[in-house]
């Protein structure tokens, strides 16, 4: 069909200039070609370009003075891509690199993943190119609060509920929270990730990292294996490589690995709730570099940024939540024949193309980032579902109900993969053709808008 031969190109000249969403429309789009081959109601309703064009993306100034007094300058943006299945959802990123093309890939990954998770949860993503690191407590306030001043006019419960990324946590979500309250008057879950004592979950900040390694846990049932005495890698040192190196102890593995934008940490002795209790302290407290765990453990070796990575460390499973694009083809070869078995993705599209495509030959089991890191965006829209109603759920209750949304999002990748005939234990294809059939469904039942 000489229109789905035209579909990518036209997409790319439309956006030029964005190479991260590039990659990530051309993923999803050969995912789905043989889908589109026999829905021609979908191709004349032109779905996949509809849903890969943003139904709003907004730019704005934000100006904050820091404290010597100086007037600072950033760039906003909120890019609100699909509200077919509820209202956008989707984290905020603060960090120098953010620009448009980095948050419409974003965006895109999240309508896909937002659908995974079975809840009604549109997709959006946002942020700004501002860096938290260095900056005072003071600083970083007056600077959400910078923000809030253009965002709140596009966001709120029923209508855009942004919630945190890189370089957004706990304490950047409380100051943006704060300053949405006092412009509107209004005590609304507006952001996901609060505090628990002001309107968050419990689960929330475990919950990326738990249900990544849950979602593991079912890809290897799958060739009758567990976690249990395996040797991993987990990139970062943020939240999200923290609770899943967490989680991964609680199932018996072993993590000798872990990183961050200062170089890699190797220990063959594994990590131990001390270790992790320590890693914590000196990433999320003091925010120092994690070469501070090599001056404090005799068995740990810290090796500066430079040509060799964390993925140089033989492993069995590797689990990359650091950044997009942070695992080349080179690395995945030399995990692949350093006995690599595993690879779930904790962030979204850390993996480069080529890389997938040699994990995939190489019969590796792949988990997309889509469907592997999904928990995190679950427990959030159960944040919703929790302030909607007014109530506070138990851990118990939520660390239930991630466990089953994962188990979930893997049965339908199982189902899909045996509906469409796609090769055995084909994540990837499945998690993308299974969230489009999802979105697209909706969309067309809504009409042309």
């Amino acid at each position: 069909m000489a229109l789905l031969k035209q579909m990518l190109k036209s997409i790319r000249e439309k956006n030029p200039n964005e190479p991260e969403f590039h990659q990530a429309v051309k993923e999803v789009h050969e995912s789905i070609l043989p889908v589109l081959k026999s829905h021609k109601d979908y191709v004349e309703a032109r779905l996949f370009e509809r849903i890969c064009e943003p139904e709003r993306v907004i730019s704005f100034r934000v100006c904050w003075t820091d404290d010597q007094g100086k007037v600072q300058v950033n760039r906003g943006y909120r890019v609100q891509m699909n509200s077919a299945l509820g209202p956008y959802k989707g984290g905020l990123r603060f960090h120098p690199s953010v620009n448009q093309s980095i948050l419409k890939f974003l965006a895109f990954e999240q309508v896909f993943k937002n659908a995974l998770t079975g809840l009604p949860l549109g997709a959006g993503k946002g942020g700004a190119d501002f860096d938290p690191k260095g900056k005072s407590d003071g600083e970083v306030m007056r600077f959400c609060q910078a923000w809030m001043m253009e965002a709140y006019r596009h966001i709120g419960q029923f209508t855009d509920v942004p919630a945190g990324d890189i370089g957004v946590g706990e304490r950047e979500i409380g100051y943006l929270f704060g300053a949405y309250k006092k412009i509107r008057n209004e005590f609304q879950g507006v952001l996901t990730g609060k505090g628990q004592d002001w309107g968050g979950s419990v689960l929330r900040p475990e919950a990326t990292g738990y249900g990544l390694v849950h979602f593991a846990h079912f890809m290897l049932t799958e060739v009758d294996a567990t976690l249990e005495n395996k040797t991993c890698l987990v990139s970062g040192a943020g939240n999200v490589s923290q609770i899943a190196i967490e989680k991964l102890l609680q199932e018996g593995a072993k993590v000798v690995g872990f990183s961050d934008s200062s170089g890699f940490i190797h220990d063959p002795e594994g990590m131990t709730e001390d270790k992790l209790r320590f890693l914590k302290k000196i990433k999320s407290g003091q925010r120092k570099s994690i070469s501070v765990f090599a001056d404090n453990y005799k068995s740990a070796e810290f090796t500066p940024k430079g040509k060799k990575t964390i993925w140089s460390i033989p492993a069995d499973c590797a689990f990359p939540c650091a950044t997009q694009n942070e695992l080349d083809e080179n690395d995945a070869k030399t995990l692949q024949q350093n006995g690599l078995t595993l690879l779930a993705e904790g962030a979204n599209m850390p993996c480069t193309p080529k890389a997938i495509d040699y994990l995939q030959a190489s019969k590796v089991l792949y988990g997309p980032g889509k469907a592997s890191n999904a928990g995190g965006v679950a427990v959030s829209g159960l944040e919703m579902t929790q302030n909607r109603m007014g109530r506070y759920w138990s851990k118990q209750d939520l660390e239930k109900e991630l466990r089953t949304i994962m188990k979930a999002i893997h049965e339908k990748c199982l189902e899909t993969i045996a509906t469409h005939g796609l090769a055995d234990l084909d994540y990837l294809n499945a998690a993308n053709i299974g969230a489009f059939e999802k979105v697209a469904k909706a969309m067309n039942a809504q009409g042309t808008i």
